[in-house]
């Protein structure tokens, strides 16, 4: 679903979204703020770059990281949960990957991303590998896939 289409349905259904971002930097709360009407339903946005900030400001678990590492599956989860937690948000979102194109490992690769959304008491955590060859390119599919799944939550 393409943004502005997005945009008019969370409008229309009054539907809040928070979202505290990672490896997309703020790319995606800019693709819902440059709309205008977004401040009725896009309440807060988070860019926990660090593991620090994951740790202080969304309260993730260090063991979480020391154990699973930022890039995974519980981390995103944490992110979401705690962030739901502050929003008050009807539908919350975590992302947290490698946009590269530097970091990569066999393990995790460049253009691993976990998408995270919780709506009410429903955790949704997607496992995503992009093959994009560039760092804008990574973050710009994970953007993209992101509004695929609200709009399909929607």
């Amino acid at each position: 679903m393409n943004i502005e289409k997005l945009h008019k349905k969370l409008i229309k259904k009054n539907i809040s979204l928070s979202a505290a971002e990672s490896c997309t930097g703020g790319l995606l709360s800019s693709k819902f703020t440059r709309l205008s009407g977004s401040s009725k339903y896009f309440k807060t946005s988070l860019v926990t770059y660090s593991n620090d900030a994951k740790i202080r400001i969304l309260k993730v678990n260090k063991k979480i990281i020391d154990k699973y590492g930022a890039v995974s599956p519980e981390c995103c989860e944490a992110m979401v949960k705690n962030l739901a937690k502050l929003s008050k948000s009807k539908i919350n979102i975590s992302i947290t990957g490698i946009a590269g194109p530097n970091g990569g490992t066999k393990l995790k690769p460049v253009g691993l991303v976990y998408i995270g959304i919780k709506k009410k008491n429903k955790i949704l955590i997607t496992k995503n590998i992009f093959k994009q060859k560039s760092r804008i390119a990574v973050q710009n599919a994970t953007v993209k896939k992101t509004l695929e799944i609200i709009g399909s939550l929607i």
